[in-house]
């Protein structure tokens, strides 16, 4: 109990700072500005998070909430530095250890802005434009990601685990931006008739989420460098594959179900469906974005969209061409969490904002 008080304080010691920037707001604009700093927050941990994972730092504390039972790895050094000389090559230093920490800090700073989020929402719920059950549904979403993220760490990184973990947080950034679009208000956006717009935009938001969990399934499988060349996969445009041990789902990290280590040909089958997924995905938000980019009110998203799929494209081949290089690995997550941003603004304000128009007859 003593340590779950003490992480507690260092979160609301951080998120104070965003609380004391509310007080100072105007009373119209706390609402709006604290779901903004949350979007912003949540993004800026998604990152984080995949820099953590990159630097292999997710066991830099092996247990969880705390480090070896402390509220930070200063405490906790002579414990760190035993395993770190045990096992200098293995998952624990004091680096990983404060990479991990931080990534929780932010975490429960997360936590603790939505709990004052849904706490407005249900005081203020006369005064705000949605209903305060979104950020009820915000604060059972960031309850059920902080049970994925202790069981990545005590169920020592299976990748069913942390793709999960990486789904839902990405989920929770779908549903904040959602959220903050609803307070900024709907601009009109006038859609010829027939439309397709509003069945691309939800489809491509569907298919990217897929296209989501491919990509962590190879992250968590370090299957990433399985595949150096491109467009061939080992040389060939179809090499040899093992698709039933690499995509079975519960199983150890690097392990088969029955305990073998996992063969190479799985790790590539893993990176060739998400390298080969991902041209259905760029065609259909192409589309989307083209659909898109005459329309008053999305010119700016579909713009942006093409900006970040092109960043997609440059980095997810740089990641191949030059070995995975951390930097470049973190954009490319980065720019998969634009994606969803972008995606939900787009479906909001097509589905919100929407006024179906007939085709002028000459």
């Amino acid at each position: 109990m003593k340590l779950v008080i003490q992480l507690a304080l260092i979160g609301l010691t951080v998120a104070s700072l965003v609380l004391i920037q509310l007080a100072l707001a105007r009373r119209e604009d706390k609402y709006k500005k604290l779901i903004a700093i949350t979007v912003f927050l949540t993004f800026d941990l998604i990152v984080f998070g995949a820099f953590t994972r990159l630097t292999d730092s997710g066991l830099g504390c092996p247990d969880w909430p705390g480090c070896y039972g402390e509220s930070n790895p200063f405490l906790a050094h002579d414990a760190i530095h035993a395993a770190h000389t045990e096992m200098p090559t293995g998952p624990v230093s004091l680096r990983k250890a404060w990479i991990e920490m931080i990534h929780r800090y932010l975490a429960m700073t997360v936590g603790i802005l939505i709990v004052v989020q849904m706490v407005m929402a249900w005081v203020k719920r006369a005064s705000i434009r949605q209903s305060p059950w979104m950020p009820t549904f915000l604060f059972f979403l960031v309850c059920v990601q902080g049970a994925f993220g202790a069981w990545t760490v005590t169920l020592k990184l299976q990748p069913v685990i942390v793709t999960i973990h990486l789904v839902l947080g990405m989920a929770l950034l779908a549903c904040l931006v959602w959220s903050h679009q609803w307070e900024q208000g709907v601009p009109q956006v006038l859609l010829p008739k027939p439309s397709l717009l509003k069945w691309l935009a939800s489809v491509s938001l569907c298919v990217v989420f897929m296209q989501l969990a491919l990509g962590a399934w190879v992250s968590t499988n370090y299957a990433a460098l399985a595949c150096l060349d491109f467009p061939l996969c080992q040389g060939a445009w179809i090499p040899e594959m093992d698709f039933e041990h690499g995509f079975t789902l519960w199983r150890q990290l690097g392990q088969k179900a029955n305990g073998e280590y996992l063969t190479f040909s799985a790790l590539v089958a893993i990176h060739w469906v998400h390298r080969n997924f991902a041209f259905l995905v760029a065609a259909l938000l192409l589309s989307t974005a083209w659909s898109a980019r005459k329309l008053p009110g999305l010119q700016q998203v579909s713009l942006a969209l093409f900006a970040v799929l092109g960043m997609q494209f440059m980095t997810g081949l740089a990641t191949i061409f030059f070995s995975w290089p951390l930097s470049i690995a973190v954009l490319h997550n980065a720019g998969a969490a634009l994606l969803v941003s972008l995606l939900c603004v787009l479906n909001f304000r097509v589905f919100r904002g929407a006024q179906v128009t007939s085709p002028q007859v000459s």
